[in-house]
């Protein structure tokens, strides 16, 4: 299955030496493994982007049950989220708003269903990173203000909040001992952000990792 999809708006930052790529299932490439030290930069913190994965958007006042009406199960409150069961995740931003991404065929069916009067398309160009590691409160405490151990305590929160100067969503996925967390920005910031959250990271013992290493 084919999609539209452009490469990471930090391809070119990715392209180092000893990176590992993976382009299957027709998406974007992605870089599975920066190098050998990315299970211990992934243990302290490590950075990963995850720009590749399809995703689509829809707002407007019919967006709701239109949505509901081609079987998917939607977040029941605004700044909230949900996994599919198959893969990948819906989130609600506001009212009538939604995010689908990571699942190819939800994608695909958003793309490709005719919208029904008041459903109208979002373009989503983000950059998408997910951070992880025991010392990634350290790395958020630097770059926002915000508490994130909300999102530990109800991971299916959708927090819209500004990261080292950028307006950005996160979600939290793992597990409370382990958690991942997930963040977009507007593509236009990614070079920006990744290269603030690596530097920081970095600085901590950790540093970019590849896909693979994340828990």
């Amino acid at each position: 299955m084919k999609f539209p999809s452009p490469l990471s708006p930090i391809h070119d930052a990715l392209l180092t030496g000893a990176a590992v790529w993976n382009s299957a299932d027709s998406l974007p490439p992605s870089v599975s493994q920066f190098d050998a030290s990315d299970p211990q930069k992934a243990a302290l913190l490590g950075v990963a982007d995850h720009s590749h994965l399809p995703r689509a958007g829809v707002k407007g006042p019919g967006a709701t049950g239109w949505l509901a009406e081609l079987g998917l199960s939607l977040p029941s409150r605004s700044n909230s989220w949900l996994p599919f069961p198959d893969g990948g995740l819906i989130g609600r931003l506001g009212n009538t708003e939604y995010l689908i991404e990571g699942n190819a065929a939800r994608v695909a069916q958003i793309m490709q269903t005719p919208r029904a009067p008041g459903v109208y398309p979002v373009l989503r160009q983000d950059a998408v990173f997910a951070l992880c590691g025991s010392r990634v409160n350290e790395l958020l405490l630097q770059t926002c203000n915000v508490d994130f151990r909300c999102l530990v305590a109800d991971p299916t929160q959708l927090l819209l909040t500004s990261m080292a100067g950028v307006s950005v969503l996160v979600l939290v996925a793992g597990n409370k001992i382990h958690p991942v967390y997930r963040l977009w920005c507007d593509g236009t910031y990614g070079l920006y952000l990744w290269e603030t959250l690596t530097g920081i990271a970095e600085e901590l013992g950790g540093g970019g990792i590849g896909l693979d290493a994340l828990p």
